[in-house]
C-alpha cells in the first residue's frame, strides 16, 4: 500500500512539474549600435556621422472614423486571395488591410477581421518604410508618393517615386504574394553633384493592445527572433517602462524595462496576437539595429539598416519583407524555408512541447480533412491515442497484478525491518528484481498522457486552423468553451451566468464519466485518497469548464474509452477487481 501511495504522489508531483515547466528562455537584448559610415575620399579614410536616430513612435489619437481617414487620403488598392485593402500614398503606409478568409465571430453577417487601420482612426495599426539622412531631404509621413499603377496584386507589383528636388530620387518597389507577405525594395538614386548619407529603416506601429491575454501558456505582444533566438518575454507594459513581473523573472526572463533593443544579423520582429501577426524581416543576413519602443498612446517595432554613402550618379537598395496576416502553421514554416527568415514558424508560441504539438496538429488536421467534422476528428484522435497506449495500460495492469501477489512478502519485509528503513528499502528493491516487477509501471501512462494532453491544449489554443470549427448542434466553435449551461436552463433564462459557474454540457459529461471511471475501482484503503478520489471528478468539471470545447471533448471521449478498457482488463485480471485498491487506467 505504501508503495502505491508513493507512486501516486510521485505521479502528481511530476505532472505538476510538467505544468510549471512551460516557459522558454530567450536571448538577452543589448542596446543597438549606431555606427558611423566609412567614406573613402582622395585616398584617405574619413568618418561621416551616421544619420540621426529613428523618429519617435507616432502620436496616436483617434480623431476620425476609419472610413473617413481612408476616403480622405490618396490610395493604392491592395488585393489578393487572402487580403484586401489599400495603401496610403501620403507617407507610403500600408494601413488598411482586412483578412478575407476570417470573420470576427461565427455569425453569418460578421465582418471580416481587420488587421491594419490608418493613423488617426480607432485601433490604428500600420507599417512604413522610410529613410533617415544627414544634410539631405528624406521622405517622411507627409511625403506624397506617385504610383505607376492603381492596384497592387500578386501579378502587378507597383513602383512608388518621390523626388526631393535636391538631386535625389527615392523609390519603393512594392510586391505582394498570394498569401500575406509584402516585399518592399527601398531605393535611392543620387543624381546630384555631391555624396549623400542615408539610412533605411522600417516600422510597424499600433495603438491598442490585443484583447487576448498574454500569459505563461501563450505569448501575446511584442515578439522577435534576433541573434538566433525568439524572445517571448517583452510585453506592452515592459515597453512603457515597467519591470518584468516576479513570475517572469523567476522563469528566466531577460527583458529590462524600457531597454528592448538588439543588434542582430538577420531575424525579424513585430507584434503577435493570438491568431494574427505583423512582422518585419530584412532580406538575407543583413545587420540591423532592432528595437521595441513605446510612444504616447502607441507601440512601435522597428529596425534600421546600416547607413549607406551614395556617390553622385550611383544608387543604393535594400529589401525588406513585411508579413501581415494569419498565423497559419504551414504558411509561416513555408516563409521560414523559402525566404530564409530564421525561426519564423516560432511566431506561434509552441513552448516546450513543440515536439508533440506539431505532429499532433498535422495529424488532427489530416483527420479533419478526411472526416470533415472537427469534433469527430478529435474523437478519432482520442481513439488513436488510446489505441497506442493500450499495450502500456495492459502492461501497467500486469505489473499491478504482480504487485498484489507479492503484497504479503512486502508486508513481512516491512515488519521485519521496521526499525531500519534503509534495509527495508533494499530488501523491497531486491524483491522487485526477483519478481520482475516495475513499481513505477502505474505512473508510465500518466507521463505519456500528460504531454499529449497539454500538446492538444496548446494546439486548440494557438492554431488558427482550429478557430471557428463546429462540432454538432450548439457547439459551433471548438476552440472556445462549451456555451450551453444548465445554470440558465440552457439559454431559456435571459441572463449570462458568471464565468465561474457557467458549466457547459461537455464538462458535465466529463465529470460524470470520470466519476463512473473511479467507481469501477474499489475505494483505496487510505481515507485521504478515498476522499480525494470522490471529489476529484466534480472539481475537474469546474476546472475544465473554461477550457476549449475540443479539449473537453477529448477528455470525455478518453474517459469513455478508459471505462471500456477497464472493464475488459478487469475480465482478464480479476485479482485486481477484487483487490482493495485497484489501479486506474490513465
Amino acid at each position: 500500500m505504501q508503495s502505491e501511495q508513493r507512486n501516486f504522489i510521485l505521479a502528481i508531483a511530476l505532472s505538476g512539474l510538467i505544468l510549471l515547466g512551460w516557459s522558454t528562455l530567450a536571448s538577452r537584448w543589448f542596446p543597438p549600435a549606431n555606427p558611423p559610415v566609412t567614406k573613402i575620399q582622395g585616398g584617405k579614410t574619413t568618418l561621416i556621422p551616421a544619420p540621426g536616430t529613428l523618429p519617435a513612435p507616432a502620436l496616436q489619437v483617434a480623431r476620425q472614423s476609419r472610413e473617413h481617414m481612408i476616403a480622405s487620403s490618396p490610395r493604392l488598392a491592395i488585393r489578393n486571395a487572402k487580403v484586401s485593402g489599400s495603401m496610403n500614398l501620403k507617407g507610403a503606409r500600408i494601413d488598411d488591410l482586412v483578412l478575407n478568409a476570417y470573420r470576427e465571430t461565427i455569425a453569418k453577417n460578421s465582418p471580416n477581421v481587420r488587421l491594419l487601420s490608418p493613423q488617426g482612426a480607432p485601433q490604428a495599426y500600420f507599417a512604413s518604410f522610410d529613410w533617415m539622412g544627414t544634410g539631405v531631404a528624406v521622405p517622411n509621413a507627409d511625403t506624397l508618393w506617385t504610383a505607376d499603377r492603381a492596384e497592387l496584386t500578386p501579378t502587378s507589383p507597383v513602383t512608388l517615386r518621390w523626388n526631393n528636388g535636391q538631386g535625389q530620387v527615392f523609390v519603393l518597389k512594392m510586391a505582394i504574394d498570394d498569401q500575406y507577405m509584402f516585399t518592399v525594395d527601398q531605393r535611392v538614386a543620387n543624381i546630384g553633384g555631391v555624396p549623400i548619407v542615408a539610412r533605411p529603416y522600417a516600422v510597424v506601429n499600433r495603438t491598442d493592445k490585443p484583447t487576448d491575454p498574454d500569459n505563461w501558456i501563450a505569448h501575446v505582444g511584442p515578439i522577435g527572433a534576433l541573434n538566433g533566438a525568439v524572445d517571448y518575454d517583452i510585453t506592452y507594459d515592459n515597453m512603457t517602462g515597467k519591470e518584468p513581473s516576479f513570475f517572469g523573472k523567476m522563469f528566466g526572463t531577460k527583458a529590462v524595462a524600457g531597454v528592448n533593443s538588439a543588434t542582430s544579423t538577420g531575424g525579424w520582429l513585430g507584434f503577435g496576437d493570438k491568431y494574427w501577426l505583423t512582422a518585419l524581416a530584412p532580406q538575407g543576413a543583413a545587420k540591423i539595429d532592432a528595437s521595441f519602443r513605446a510612444g504616447e498612446g502607441s507601440y512601435q517595432a522597428d529596425f534600421a539598416r546600416a547607413p549607406v554613402t551614395v556617390q553622385p550618379g550611383r544608387g543604393a537598395s535594400v529589401v525588406t519583407h513585411f508579413f501581415a496576416g494569419a498565423k497559419q502553421i504551414n504558411v509561416l514554416d513555408g516563409y521560414e524555408a523559402d525566404l530564409k527568415i530564421p525561426l519564423f514558424g516560432k511566431a506561434i508560441d509552441w513552448g516546450w512541447f513543440e515536439v508533440f504539438e506539431k505532429p499532433l496538429f498535422h495529424y488532427l488536421h489530416w483527420l479533419f480533412g478526411l472526416i470533415g467534422n472537427f469534433g469527430l476528428a478529435i474523437m478519432a484522435l482520442t481513439l488513436t491515442v488510446r489505441g497506442l497506449m493500450f499495450p502500456i495500460a495492459q502492461k501497467q495492469f500486469k505489473s499491478m497484478a504482480a504487485m498484489r501477489v507479492v503484497q504479503p512478502k512486502m508486508k513481512a519485509i516491512q515488519e521485519r525491518h521496521k526499525d531500519d528503513k534503509a534495509r527495508q528499502q533494499q530488501e523491497i528493491m531486491a524483491l522487485y528484481k526477483t519478481e520482475k516487477i516495475n513499481p513505477l509501471a502505474g505512473c508510465l501512462p500518466v507521463f505519456i498522457q500528460m504531454p499529449i494532453f497539454f500538446a492538444l491544449y496548446k494546439v486548440l489554443m494557438l492554431t488558427i486552423e482550429m478557430r471557428h470549427q463546429p462540432f454538432v448542434g450548439w457547439i459551433q466553435d471548438m476552440s472556445v468553451p462549451d456555451p450551453l449551461t444548465p445554470v440558465n436552463l440552457f439559454g431559456l433564462l435571459p441572463f449570462t451566468p458568471p464565468h465561474v459557474i457557467a458549466i457547459g454540457v461537455l464538462p458535465i459529461i466529463l465529470g460524470v464519466t470520470m466519476f463512473i471511471q473511479f467507481k469501477l475501482n474499489p475505494p483505496p484503503p487510505d481515507p485521504v485518497q478515498a476522499q480525494m478520489f470522490s471529489i476529484m471528478p466534480w472539481v475537474l468539471m469546474f476546472v475544465m469548464a473554461p477550457f476549449a470545447a475540443g479539449l473537453q471533448l477529448y477528455w470525455a471521449t478518453s474517459n469513455l474509452l478508459t471505462i471500456a478498457q477497464q472493464k475488459w482488463l478487469y475480465s482478464r485480471y480479476p485479482q485486481l477487481k477484487n483487490s482493495p485498491a485497484a489501479p486506474t487506467v490513465a
